[in-house]
């Protein structure tokens, strides 16, 4: 596992990264971070907090399949995986109005 290309991973992410609301987080497995969870693969943690009270959060994991890719493709698979997950809360908040 290559923990480099996943910390350009998180940086190429943060720079693309337009919502200020967005929180990111990169865990890796072999970190002792008490915010991060340990698993098998690395993986990005997305929180959304809607207007100051409502927190969303999503763990986007980084499987072996995607290790070979390159950095700029992984951060289009994650980018897309945000914006799923921002329609998702679209959908939940503001859907019913």
């Amino acid at each position: 596992m290559n923990e480099e290309k996943f910390k350009q991973l998180a940086e190429e992410i943060k720079k693309n990264m337009v919502n200020p609301d967005l929180d990111l987080e990169l865990c890796f497995p072999n970190e002792e971070d008490s915010a991060c969870e340990t698993k098998k693969y690395p993986y990005l943690r997305v929180r959304y907090v809607v207007e100051g009270h409502d927190v969303y959060e999503k763990e986007i994991d980084i499987d072996p399949e995607y290790w070979d890719k390159d950095v700029k493709d992984l951060a289009n698979f994650v980018a897309f995986q945000i914006q799923q997950f921002m329609e998702e809360i679209d959908s939940v908040e503001y859907g019913g109005e």
